[in-house]
């Protein structure tokens, strides 16, 4: 998108450096590629490489720490799911949590529309004694956007989760990359949604053993359609200490739009080998990153 000087926005140069690496192409000038350019080319290929293979030995692996400030100690867990789940879907992360001494909520989102499940998140969060850690997981970044500004709210947590700036069109955002599979699989019964078995197998869940997958599907909440057009008005992660899980693998929220998203709010990020519900698939990783988020 130009902006009003006919420039790039800084979004969708982004966007188009992750296209230029993902083809292992370059763009010089809008012209033709000529040997003193290939000289060129090669020089600054050496020196990035070079720059890049020491920060790699600096580096923790998988983990890229931004400009993230440190969070206050917080004793309080407040956990959001998403669309086609309910609070359970983080049950293999709470006892983690409770072992550590945290009072840990999960909030039951109604998927009705974006006003509601905020409400309902809001209320849990009056009810904790002093600051909480606010997680939430795939549709659900959308609640945490909007409710994290509430003042017990002392970090966010995004794991494989939309995080839209105020006011933005999150459809529009996704469009910009490329569809997961996942979207194929919802079908409507009037005005309510859900996953098709086949879609929640492959696509939502897909690192999960069969019959634990099965399961989950079995209790799948479906979502009502207005939940879908609803816009946050606030952007939590501008004012909070953030903290992004990418799932590299998820068939379900793009993985570069996940690090598009994390690297817009200057997250604490880490990325996981797994499908969308790494919450599942890779509890203790989860774990840690809601405990490094509650100052522990």
């Amino acid at each position: 998108m130009l902006d009003s000087e006919g420039l790039l926005s800084d979004d969708d140069r982004w966007v188009n450096a992750q296209r230029i690496e993902a083809s292992g192409g370059m763009a010089i000038q809008g012209r033709m590629r000529t040997r003193e350019d290939d000289m060129d080319v090669d020089r600054r290929t050496f020196a990035t490489s070079f720059l890049i293979g020491a920060a790699t030995v600096i580096a923790a692996p998988k983990v890229r720490a931004q400009a993230t400030p440190a969070p206050r100690r917080a004793n309080n867990v407040v956990l959001v799911h998403g669309l086609f789940a309910d609070g359970s879907s983080w049950s293999e992360v709470i006892p983690i949590l409770q072992a550590r001494g945290l009072n840990v909520t999960s909030v039951q989102n109604p998927l009705t529309t974006l006003e509601e499940a905020v409400a309902a998140c809001r209320k849990v969060l009056d009810r904790q004694e002093g600051p909480a850690v606010l997680a939430g997981h795939s549709f659900s970044g959308m609640i945490v956007t909007e409710a994290g500004v509430h003042p017990n709210v002392s970090a966010l947590v995004y794991v494989a989760a939309r995080a839209p700036d105020a006011g933005e069109d999150y459809a529009s955002l996704a469009a910009r990359f490329p569809t997961p599979p996942a979207s194929a699989g919802i079908v409507y019964d009037g005005d309510e949604g859900r996953l098709t078995e086949e879609a929640f197998l492959r696509d939502f869940a897909g690192d999960l053993p069969a019959a634990k997958a099965r399961a989950l599907f079995a209790v799948q909440q479906p979502f009502r359609k207005p939940l879908l057009a609803g816009r946050t008005s606030q952007a939590a992660w501008r004012s909070r200490p953030s903290f992004y899980a990418v799932s590299t693998e998820d068939r379900t929220i793009n993985p570069d739009l996940q690090r598009f998203m994390a690297s817009r709010m200057h997250a604490r990020t880490v990325e996981i080998r797994s499908s969308h519900v790494s919450l599942i698939s890779h509890p203790r990783e989860i774990a840690a990153i809601i405990l490094d988020a509650s100052g522990r």
